[in-house]
């Protein structure tokens, strides 16, 4: 085999259409070894000798797409000092983009021995790991061009590449669970029908499914155990992990952009799946263990840890800035995403110890003239000390908003004095972002996500019910602001379904008409659940996946998410762009008239009406024709005036609606207590809200009919 120099750059196994061109860095590797291995994984090594600033590399004519390879690196075993190479290691490169197979559950994954870990285990791990793939970067993306939606347009989606599919009858059995899947008409048409703007997918970087899992009979279902930063998960795949996978993805990304659907992709660029000091030596910890991770300064045996996962990568290293900004350009140039939502955003932030909104990794981002143009979702904890940052983040940065979760939720539960917080929310928690200089599109508002009940769960159960995950019920969150609404779980009582019904939409309806930018959970506009258990990391199995075979509660359901979505699309008044000029705390209500806040009273809500700890119930007017900001072209946008009736009060209350001067005649276009409904109001009449229900009213202005 001719084995040419090579360049130390790009990182990586990267095709030219003649030959690979392989390069690893490691800066305390005496020697590295290249491990080309056939189907059967029989090896052939070859040894590098061109290293240029700690990067190893070399160049092979003939190689093609689909050769798997791996390394060995020779050097120290030391521990106490931080270093734990072992060529007896089968190492993934860090920068492969494909990557063929699974762990196992075998010993020879690790570098000590089970019944004495103070003995060094060197036993060959060839068998037994992951391998890298070289692929073939080439791909017909005709016109393909992101849809580019403004955020303020934006309705996310977050889904699960195999639980979105794997149950869903109209797409082939071989295509269930996986990318095509995804792409397949059927399921695009669904998010469509929604209003769907972008899919967040959860985790499909190459992920380990996790060797305590195995051993219990589970396997790790959501994915933040990411192993390869670059490589598309090989598990979603319908047409064989040998690269195949790449080409797989690229279409389902051509497919969803032409719908106009954008993909967003939920990265864990926090950890790796190597866990801690007694986890397995895959790929980082093999290579370079003290330039990739973050130690504990007094005994470097031990990893720094924010994530409660086993380690957190060193965000001090610019090599590990480096890998996390390559990556992230790799799947915005070369697989065409269209942002990311990052996992455990506050460990990203901690260039040391503490939390820094202006560290490193941020000021790359800023800079980066491809990353910084997408959309940049952060999960604004983590669980180290000051980890909650959750308004904390810098301009270009939107946030998982989990005031907004907590606060709605106990709104609808009828926790006293949430009115004040509820106000805030809905009106885009300008408390939270205005003094940064940011808009409304920095708060993602969710109801629900992945982590937790599903939104029927949360109106069917008080607490967890975690058994299937066999940690006798101590996983997952207890405090989940949940309400039964009388009896736990299922049940036949019509008064106790009827109130979970209608407490599904209140959540979903505002969501529709809360400033920022909603985000649904998949299946929650079908009423999904999964009986109780709020943490189904590990639950691989129809307990997650959708089920697409829907009841007449279901369709009604899903109906009347369609109907609510629609209403947001088609009014500004509900996305705007800008925050209100008022008060954040008020719910910026000001003396432009944009939104004004009413007591059931039909007056303006007073200072004394805000603090009363017992307030359930306010009326809001949002002028059409006060939207103090341009459309797309720097047109005045005008739109319709509407009145929304929140009334979380237990029972039934009477609201009498504004004078003349507001609107003279009110049509209702949403009842989250009764679809018929299409009542009209003259303006000053007093009309009865449905206990725990939302009433949406439109009236057309004088011009603006």
């Amino acid at each position: 085999m001719q084995i040419w120099p090579g360049e130390p750059y790009p990182l990586g196994a990267t095709y030219d259409g003649s030959g690979t061109n392989f390069a690893i860095f490691s800066s305390v590797a005496d020697s590295v070894e290249l491990c080309l291995l056939d189907e059967d994984r029989n090896e052939q090594r070859i040894e590098l000798t061109e290293v240029d600033a700690h990067v190893w590399h070399a160049y092979l004519p003939g190689i093609q797409p689909g050769q798997r390879y791996g390394y060995r690196i020779h050097g120290p075993y030391d521990p106490a000092n931080g270093h734990r190479c072992d060529p007896s290691k089968l190492l993934l490169d860090p920068y492969a983009k494909a990557i063929d197979g699974q762990v196992t559950t075998s010993e020879s994954l690790y570098s000590y021995k089970f019944e004495n870990p103070e003995e060094r285990n060197e036993a060959d791990s060839t068998r037994d790991t992951m391998i890298s793939v070289v692929i073939n970067p080439y791909f017909d993306w005709g016109h393909d061009r992101p849809p580019n939606h403004e955020y303020h347009n934006t309705i996310i989606y977050e889904t699960h590449v195999k639980g979105m599919t794997q149950m869903h009858p109209e797409v082939p059995e071989q295509l269930q669970g996986t990318y095509a899947g995804m792409s397949h008409p059927a399921v695009i048409q669904h998010l469509k029908d929604l209003g769907i703007t972008a899919v967040e997918l959860m985790p499909v970087h190459q992920f380990v499914n996790d060797p305590y899992l195995q051993s219990k009979g589970l396997s790790n279902y959501w994915g933040y155990n990411t192993i390869g930063f670059f490589a598309p998960h090989n598990a979603y795949t319908a047409y064989g992990n040998n690269g195949n996978q790449v080409q797989e993805f690229k279409q389902m990304v051509k497919a969803l952009h032409a719908e106009d659907i954008e993909v967003i992709l939920d990265v864990v660029y926090n950890h790796t799946a190597e866990g801690n000091h007694m986890g397995p030596t895959l790929s980082f910890r093999g290579i370079d263990n003290a330039a990739y991770y973050r130690l504990v300064d007094e005994d470097k045996r031990h990893y720094f840890d924010t994530t409660g996962t086993g380690n957190s990568l060193l965000m001090s290293s610019p090599h590990v800035l480096q890998l996390i900004m390559d990556s992230l350009r790799y799947w915005v140039t070369e697989m065409h995403v269209d942002g990311f939502r990052f996992d455990l955003a506050s460990t990203l932030a901690r260039q040391f110890h503490e939390v820094d909104r202006l560290s490193a990794f941020f000021d790359l981002i800023h800079q980066d003239p491809i990353v910084s143009q997408v959309k940049l979702i952060a999960e604004p904890w983590d669980v180290g000390v000051g980890g909650y940052q959750v308004g904390g983040f810098p301009p270009l940065w939107s946030e998982w908003n989990g005031k907004y979760r907590d606060t709605v939720r106990d709104f609808w539960r009828g926790e006293y004095s949430s009115l004040p917080a509820f106000a805030s929310r809905i009106s885009g928690s300008a408390d939270l972002y205005e003094h940064s200089g940011r808009l409304p599109m920095a708060s993602i508002n969710f109801v629900t996500a992945h982590d937790g009940f599903t939104m029927r769960d949360l109106v069917s159960y008080n607490e967890k019910h975690n058994e299937a995950n066999g940690e006798g019920g101590a996983d997952g969150e207890s405090n989940n602001r949940s309400w039964n609404h009388g009896e736990e779980g299922p049940t036949d009582n019509p008064e106790v379904l009827a109130l979970r019904l209608r407490q599904h939409r209140n959540f979903l309806a505002t969501l529709a008409v809360s400033q920022g930018v909603p985000m649904i959970s998949h299946g929650d506009e079908l009423g999904r659940t999964q009986q109780g258990n709020n943490n189904t990391y590990c639950q691989d199995n129809e307990l997650s996946w959708i089920n697409w075979d829907l009841s007449e509660y279901q369709k009604d359901l899903l109906k009347f998410c369609d109907r609510v979505l629609q209403l947001r699309h088609d009014h500004a008044v509900f996305r705007r762009r800008r925050f209100y000029k008022g008060l954040a705390e008020r719910g910026g209500e000001s003396d432009l008239g944009e939104i004004e806040w009413f007591s059931p009273t039909g007056q303006h809500m007073t200072d004394q009406e805000w603090e009363q700890d017992w307030a359930r119930s306010t009326m809001i007017f949002l002028n059409g024709n006060a939207i103090q900001e341009p459309d797309e072209r720097g047109r005045p946008i005008i739109d319709d005036d509407f009145i929304v009736c929140f009334n979380a009060a237990p029972e039934d209350v009477d609201f009498k609606l504004p004078d003349d001067t507001y609107g003279s005649l009110w049509t209702t276009v949403i009842n989250t207590a009764d679809d018929e409904d299409e009542t009209k109001y003259e303006h000053s009449e007093t009309i009865t809200v449905t206990s725990r229900s939302i009433l949406i009213l439109t009236s057309p202005r004088e011009g603006n009919e």
